[in-house]
């Protein structure tokens, strides 16, 4: 089958590789008929080379069609549509029946101190073959897979494997109250979604935070207050012109959907640079124990939520020697929560709102669809923001 592979930093290819095969009872095999790019594959386009191995396949927004279903998979027929969530979970475990399945104890990846294994991402994460490919095989078939009807296009459930639960939970996780204000900053997928499930949730004002005209313009016209950072000369001014729509106070919730890679942070873009230079025998261990992100977003968002509200960090960050502002932290009794999406969570409260009124706009959110063959170019154009690239999905 063709799959996209990771030859190298921003070295993306298609190759001819092995058809996926069941090898476990609770395996399925899904023909994929539409696999999103996601953000984070970008972080392993550019910044976590160090955990990456040459032939790696890449990709976890999976949809598609079964194909073949192991013994161990009761509720899966050959012919059944489904979306697979990104994370690899059981179901059973204690922490997959709390809610957490992407902590599931049945496959943490223990040698790498992880949670759940993830689809295509890292050896940090199981380096599990990812779905940017002709086929997918998907463990822990027995709970993943999410069947969805047939007929509507794949626009309309696809968001389900990534974008929606994981900004469905960076709004949960904000805790914004009825009528309350949420700052998010980046209008990437995550940050766009996030902007619009705060809406449908009852938020009173919705500002948003990017330098991307494209980006900015989209979330306007869905209502949404943007602020161009381009237009300050610092981020305290952008802080200062968010708290005057605030009483002074500031947002009630900042929602982080940037992550490691965010402007303005020069020394931590050299650091994660020369780590990614490394041999690769050094880069992984230094990474390890020296990498570091750049928190230009993270500190906008202590900086900017009132005192007593809540952070929530949807983007990726991986760093492990962190400076964090903790006097500020305690002082303004702010709360944080992050982490991977718990899709199974999340998915039952989402399928009501992919209606045929479609409130989250999620049949025209794609911009660009591309087949598998151009998955190069597509990387290059999200990695650069060009041509007003916002969600790619890849069609084999």
């Amino acid at each position: 089958m063709r799959a996209v592979t990771w030859q190298g930093k921003r070295d993306v290819r298609v190759e001819n590789v092995p058809d996926p095969k069941i090898e476990e009872p609770t395996d399925a095999i899904i023909r994929i008929t539409s696999s999103g790019l996601c953000g984070s594959d970008l972080h392993l386009y550019e910044v976590l080379t160090p955990f990456m191995t040459p032939g790696d396949i890449l990709g976890h927004e999976p949809m598609g069609i079964v194909e073949e279903v192991g013994a161990g998979v009761p509720d899966l027929q050959v012919g059944d549509r489904v979306v697979v969530p990104f994370q690899i979970a059981c179901g059973n475990c204690w922490m997959c029946l709390t809610g957490l399945p992407t902590q599931c104890e049945t496959t943490q990846v223990h040698g790498e101190g992880m949670g759940a294994a993830l689809f295509g991402y890292t050896r940090l994460y199981g380096a599990v073959p990812g779905a940017q490919a002709e086929y997918l095989r998907v463990p822990q078939a027995q709970f993943g897979p999410i069947k969805v009807p047939e007929g509507p296009s794949d626009d309309r459930f696809v968001y389900l494997s990534d974008v929606l639960p994981t900004a469905w939970q960076a709004v949960v996780y904000a805790d914004v109250p009825q009528g309350g204000s949420v700052a998010v900053l980046g209008l990437g997928p995550i940050g766009d979604m996030a902007c619009r499930i705060a809406q449908v949730r009852g938020a009173g004002r919705v500002f948003g935070v990017d330098l991307v005209p494209e980006r900015l313009r989209r979330a306007r016209s869905r209502g949404v207050e943007t602020y161009d950072l381009r237009s300050f000369d610092n981020e305290k001014e952008l802080v200062a012109a968010i708290r005057d729509e605030t009483d002074g106070r500031g947002p009630d919730a900042v929602i982080d959907a940037v992550g490691t890679e965010a402007h303005g942070s020069a020394a931590a873009k050299l650091a994660q640079t020369a780590s990614a230079m490394l041999p690769r025998k050094i880069s992984g261990p230094f990474a390890e124990r020296f990498s570091v992100d750049r928190l230009a977003a993270l500190h906008t968002a202590i900086d900017l939520v009132r005192r007593g509200g809540t952070i929530s960090l949807s983007g990726v960050y991986g760093g492990t020697a962190d400076p964090m502002p903790m006097l500020t932290l305690f002082d303004k009794q702010i709360q944080m929560r992050m982490g991977q999406a718990n899709v199974r969570r999340w998915s039952d409260d989402i399928i009501p709102y992919l209606t045929d009124e479609d409130p989250l706009g999620v049949d025209d959110f794609a911009t660009h669809r591309v087949p598998l063959s151009e998955a190069p170019r597509a990387y290059e154009m999200f990695q650069r923001k060009e041509d007003g690239a916002v969600k790619v999905l890849m069609q084999p």
